[in-house]
């Protein structure tokens, strides 16, 4: 007689039966607890066969898209947006009181090269290098108080936009698609443009232990055509039916793999991920189109890279995606070392048309209202000069790594305009008045989303994990 007779046909490895064992109770108290908490609503589909599918915030919303202008490399604070004519008193002799420790020593006070005046109604002081911004003076709620943890581009990134400097952690762009969903099924919830790739490159629009729908899709934006942009955006050999019938095919061999071996957070991304791509020919080509834009509006965005990644954004999220990232450039371009002076007005000079032209954009379309604006970088930089290492090349005339305190800048999206909150010390080195971390900034902008930070979380190795980690508060301030 054969033992094994009376057995099924169809065995469960035993890595299968544990997993099954472990998470199958885990996964029911999991779509509980997204139900009771609201993230995910009793009608959903797990419950839904698109976890793009809009979904209801916590409370109603002001925002429902954010574009973020990312300054990668750490702008200058003080040769920007916050102006400290006591550095020109100072110029040359060390600050009273020290410096503060940086990654690199430090010498005298280092005045800006850049003339600061007034703009608007407001009154609002802003460097000679953003013209085209100041004139949005009004519209645009400065926040001088922020600080973060470290000096360093890596942690500082992944801080500013994943919540941890230290751990894999999903980026604010994944929270957001994960508690919201996307109006437009057709095209990623999530776009980060970058000519090239910034420092930690990809991880900074990971999905992490989310859903792996939830993560940002790149797009390297030194290639200009649509097909370029985004590779493999049309198929050449097979027509859309012939295309869906195989996407059919696979997704009955997908799920007959699926039920063999239980719930499985990385192949539902691949199928995810195969049906947004098909779904995206329809029209991703169309939204990266410039030459549908009229010539008015093109030469009002301007032509450099950076402007024509924020004329994208705005066409992206015209279209309904909910979060557009537009990275400066490649790896760290206002990481200004040294000569501060050169590198940074050519920096301005690369965006500045573009970000007044998208805030007249904005405003002129109806949509600065439902669009939060963020503008800076991972942090700031020192009003104390860098001294260059012996032998090494250096002008003395840059500025090091400083996260103690710098500036981000905030426009629609129910903020208020013409408003400066916080401040530095005298010479911009440290957040003395009402002073902002990463993790409050994050929490104000998940409230000005329509979500309580504290409850939009996930359930991840036995801990409920959100953005803000254990800290933050909104900023309540700076709401309009």
């Amino acid at each position: 007689m054969n033992p094994w007779e009376h057995l099924p046909t169809r065995f469960l490895t035993r890595r299968q039966m544990l997993r099954r064992m472990g998470t199958g109770l885990g996964a029911l108290g999991l779509i509980g607890l997204l139900k009771d908490t609201g993230i995910l609503a009793p009608a959903a589909r797990a419950e839904s066969l698109n976890p793009l599918s809009p979904r209801a915030p916590h409370f109603p919303a002001r925002a429902k898209h954010v574009i973020h202008i990312y300054l990668n490399g750490g702008p200058s604070q003080v040769d920007t947006f916050d102006p400290k004519p006591a550095l020109a008193r100072w110029a040359g002799k060390v600050l009273p009181g020290g410096n503060l420790t940086t990654e690199r020593p430090l010498g005298a006070a280092l005045p800006s090269p850049f003339q600061f005046r007034p703009y608007g109604r407001s009154g609002i002081e802003i460097s000679e290098i953003f013209p085209r911004t100041a004139e949005h003076v009004d519209d645009l709620c400065f926040i001088r108080s922020m600080h973060a943890n470290t000096p360093n581009h890596e942690q500082s990134m992944r801080l500013m936009n994943c919540g941890d400097e230290r751990l894999s952690r999903p980026s604010y762009g994944a929270w957001i698609t994960y508690g919201m969903g996307t109006v437009n099924e057709n095209l990623p919830g999530f776009i980060a443009m970058c000519p090239g790739l910034p420092v930690s490159d990809v991880s900074n629009w990971r999905s992490a232990f989310l859903p792996g729908i939830y993560q940002g899709t790149h797009i390297n934006t030194k290639k200009t055509r649509p097909e370029e942009l985004i590779e493999n955006i049309t198929n050449a050999r097979l027509p859309l039916g012939a295309q869906r019938r195989q996407l059919n095919f696979l997704a009955e061999l997908n799920a007959d793999h699926q039920r063999a071996r239980g719930e499985d957070p990385q192949l539902e991304a691949r199928i995810q991920s195969f049906e947004l791509a098909y779904r995206m020919q329809l029209e991703a080509t169309d939204a990266f189109d410039l030459s549908k834009e009229p010539a008015s509006i093109r030469a009002l965005y301007g032509d450099s890279v950076q402007c024509r990644q924020l004329l994208i954004a705005r066409r992206l999220i015209e279209r309904g995606v909910r979060v557009v990232q537009c990275y400066h450039g490649d790896v760290q371009p206002w990481d200004s070392h040294d000569m501060i002076a050169d590198a940074h007005r050519k920096l301005a000079g690369e965006i500045d048309q573009g970000i007044g032209a998208l805030l007249t954009d904005l405003k002129q379309r109806g949509l600065l209202e439902q669009t939060l604006v963020v503008c800076g970088g991972e942090f700031g930089r020192t009003p104390a000069v860098e001294m260059p290492a012996p032998g090494t090349p250096g002008n003395g005339k840059g500025r090091d790594h400083n996260h103690y305190g710098f500036t981000v800048w905030l426009a629609g999206g129910g903020v208020k305009g013409g408003y400066v909150h916080g401040a530095t010390d005298e010479f911009g080195f440290r957040a003395v008045e009402k002073p902002v971390h990463v993790h409050d900034l994050h929490a104000t902008l998940l409230h000005l989303l329509g979500f309580d930070h504290e409850r939009l979380t996930y359930r991840y190795a036995g801990r409920d994990f959100r953005l803000t980690d254990v800290s933050g508060e909104v900023v309540k301030d700076i709401l309009a």
